[in-house]
Order: C-alpha cells, then structure tokens, then sequence
C-alpha cells in the first residue's frame, strides 16, 4: 500500500446534547473527499478518540469505513498505545472490527519514553501481530520520544510498516535523513501542518493535516504542485497555507477547526470534550479571515 497525498483526521462532531453527531461526520467526511482528500483518518489525536466511549469509537469507525469503501479511498485508524501486548491485541483485531480499514496510525509509546531500541523492539512486535499494515505516528512533543534518522530509517525497513506521519515540529536532520534514503514503497506523510510545505519540497508524500478540513482542496494544490515541480506556485500557495495551519493552532486542536466548521453550518456544534475547552471567538474569526483570503 503506497499512501501518497492529503489525508484529513476527521474532529467527532457533536450535537447540542453531546452526543456524536454522525450524520454530520459522514456529510463532512463526504465533503474532504469531495474536494480531493486522498483518503480519511479515523480516531486520530484530531478526532478526540480518548474522550469517546467504546461504542461511540465504534460508530465513528463504521461511519468512515462505509465511506470509504463507497468511494474506493484508504481509511487509516487510530490505534495502539504505550503498552505493546494490549497494542499487540488491538492491531491484532483491527482487519475483523473494522472490514475494509487499510491501515492503522500508531503513536510512538508515549510518557515511557522507552529510548530507540524500545521503540523499534515495540513496532516490530506490533508489525508482526498488526493484521494491517502499520503508519507509525512519531510526533515527540506529545510522547517524550525522540527518534534519529537512522531509528526512523529502521523504522521504515520493518515488513508490515508502510509509513509515518512526521511531526517534530520541523524540519530537522532525521527528516533530511529519512527522506534522503526511505526505502521504495514507505510514505512519509507530514503532520504539522504549518511545515508541511518544506516538507513537500524534500519529497515527502503528501500530509495528515488537521487543517486539511478548512481548505482541502487548496493542501491537495499544494502537494500536486510539488509533486509537479511547479516550485512558484508551490511556494505562495504554502506560505499563505502556512498562516491558515497556524491560525488553526492558536487553541489546543481541535478546537479551532471546530469553531471554523461550525461557523460554516458543516457541523451542529463547536463543541469539545474536556479537558478541552471550545476556542475563543478572536481565534475562530483569524482562521475564517485568512480562509476567506485564499480565494483572493
């Protein structure tokens, strides 16, 4: 399975009772795709899966892989977490809960901090119990875990590991070291979506971008005009893109993206589950300010 392309995290909407909103998640998952997402991310970090209950995660998975399926796109899954047998055991059942799931996006153990060679012994064992190829999540400000070139690059000669969505919060060295040397078939997919733009231009695959909901078609322009050498128009789309990421950060995600879409009517409500909190009006109306200029 080669990954190549924007992929969007889907948020959970919910409705004015609290309750998950899935008639509002299939319309706006329609519309990502719509609008050119290569494919969609199910219970990832975006999507508040910690605040969701086993039947809501449930239902939320249902949703997306029925639309993926009717549109012949790849579904990735959030799943895993810091302890390897449980993971073992989730990953090991993923193909059977949810038919038609293409991959799984797994963290990095995260609080543990296991060190390197925890890290690679922790993803060989779930590459071998995974009954799906795995796309290895590695964004270090959250787990505690920083990885060299050379452990990513070992990473990504694992049988059974198809990618990684990369978010250090920049471009740095192991970056230039993975994608100087991934190996044929192995995706680096950006996830800070304000670097994706540099990223793209190192030759990365394409991105998992919370802020891909806002303006999909436009990060979709971005990584063909990459991909098609058209290095000026690349270059002004992803600065201007690049203020759009950042303005969708401003409040922890995805409470932002959340406000943005609601202002839109694309879903019943702005809400988040705590510990988060719903973003500031002055933080929404930056994001729909500079929404509204791209088209300009």
């Amino acid at each position: 399975m080669e990954l190549k392309g924007i992929f969007v995290p889907l948020v959970t909407p919910f409705a004015a009772d609290g309750s998950v909103a899935l008639d509002a998640l299939e319309k706006l998952a329609g519309s990502v795709l719509d609008d050119g997402a290569a494919g969609l991310v199910a219970l990832g970090t975006t999507g508040e899966p910690a605040a969701l209950s086993a039947d809501e995660r449930r239902a939320v998975t249902e949703v997306c892989a029925a639309l993926c399926a009717e549109r012949g796109v790849p579904l990735l899954v959030g799943a895993g977490g810091p302890g390897t047998a449980a993971a073992a055991e989730e990953l090991a059942a993923l193909a059977g809960r949810v038919p038609g799931v293409a991959g799984a996006l797994v963290t990095v153990p995260s609080f543990v901090r296991p060190g390197e060679a925890g890290t690679l012994a922790h993803f060989r064992a779930l590459a071998e119990a995974s009954s799906v190829p795995l796309v290895v999540y590695h964004i270090p400000y959250r787990t505690g875990q920083a990885l060299s070139g050379a452990a990513l690059l070992e990473l990504a000669a694992l049988p059974n590991v198809v990618g990684v969505k990369y978010a250090t919060g920049g471009v740095d060295q192991a970056a230039v070291e993975l994608l100087a040397a991934a190996p044929a078939g192995f995706s680096v997919l950006g996830g800070d979506d304000a670097v994706l733009a540099p990223l793209l231009a190192l030759g990365a695959d394409g991105g998992i971008l919370a802020s891909a909901h806002l303006a999909t078609a436009r990060f979709v322009e971005l990584a063909e005009a990459w991909r098609a050498g058209d290095v000026a128009r690349a270059r002004a789309l992803g600065h201007r893109l690049t203020g759009l990421a950042v303005a969708a950060f401003a409040a922890p995600n995805p409470a932002v993206v959340k406000g943005v879409l609601h202002a839109q009517g694309r879903i019943p409500t702005p809400d988040v589950r705590l510990p988060l909190l719903p973003a500031g009006a002055a933080e929404v109306a930056r994001a729909l300010e500079l929404l509204s200029g791209l088209d300009h």
